[in-house]
């Protein structure tokens, strides 16, 4: 496995394999690696011949009460996990090599971007949108992996990726779960153990809210069992949003008549506060009668 720390380098290493006719399986994460990242190497580990997983904590995504230096970063045990799923390459730059002396350039997905979670981050996306922009110039990949716990990022990259012309397919890759439902996720290191019981609570709301309309409910009867789930944990501290979305608007669809989207999958989604951690979790359900 080779590990790649500067720019040129990578570039200039895509390019040979490029040249070779290789397809490149690109994962790029923020480190702090578990299993839901793994299942992305291993999915891209199947479907091309050569695998590429960047390890980079962007700070232009993280706003100035963030948490960017508390994000819990173990390079070092990262690098060993991706050795023994045999990826051929680990590229891990420093912010000075992403962000020089003088660097003034961002991409913005207008629309979808101040939705949800950029309702509550601002920048957030912008600053996601230019480092993948980035990331996908430097690595040069045929397809590139994201998991579905980041929906809204998904559907941000994947319009990025259309608009802008990206030759690249973007795979978006099923949420891992505990066994008790809580999504995977690096933040989850944040919580004690009263929390991490707590934080259960995402999951089963949304289970809740998919039964309502597998029962042929309404949107807004949803939402409200939803919230209702919520607002019975106390070690949650916000929520910042809980509601029935169009899977590609990202629009808050519970005023509307839910056998509209018969046939058709809606988004439930969640973003609320536990301890110091901020957690987000979605699923997509099939609206049946």
């Amino acid at each position: 496995m080779e590990i790649i720390r500067n720019i040129k380098v990578m570039q200039e290493t895509a390019n040979a394999y490029i040249r070779e006719a290789k397809t490149i399986g690109f994962v790029p994460t923020m480190g702090a690696l578990h299993e839901g990242h793994l299942s992305l190497v291993e999915r891209c580990r199947q479907e091309n011949d050569i695998v590429v997983v960047s390890i980079f904590v962007n700070p232009t995504q993280f706003g100035p009460s963030e948490d960017y230096k508390e994000y819990p970063r173990d390079l070092e045990g990262d690098i060993e996990k991706l050795r023994e799923m045999e990826v051929d390459i680990v590229f891990c730059p420093t912010a000075e090599e992403m962000y020089p002396e003088g660097y003034c350039t961002y991409v913005n997905v207008e629309g979808v971007s101040e939705k949800l979670c950029g309702a509550f981050r601002p920048g957030h996306f912008r600053g996601v949108a230019t480092v993948v922009t980035k990331l996908f110039n430097i690595v040069k990949p045929t397809r590139a992996y994201f998991g579905q716990k980041d929906y809204q990022q998904s559907i941000i990259i994947k319009r990025m990726v259309e608009d802008l012309n990206f030759d690249i397919d973007i795979i978006v890759c099923p949420t891992v779960r505990e066994k008790d439902g809580l999504a995977m996720s690096s933040r989850n290191q944040y919580l004690n153990e009263a929390e991490r019981q707590a934080a259960t609570v995402l999951y089963r709301a949304m289970q809740a809210a998919r039964e309502v309309i597998l029962s042929g409910k309404g949107f807004g009867e949803a939402k409200e069992h939803m919230q209702r789930v919520l607002r019975s944990e106390p070690l949650v501290r916000e929520v910042q949003y809980a509601s029935v979305y169009d899977p590609f608007s990202l629009e808050d669809i519970t005023t509307l008549d839910a056998s509209g989207y018969k046939g058709r999958k809606v988004l439930l989604a969640i973003a609320l506060i536990i301890g110091k951690a901020r957690l987000i979790d979605n699923m997509l359900v099939e609206v049946t009668q």
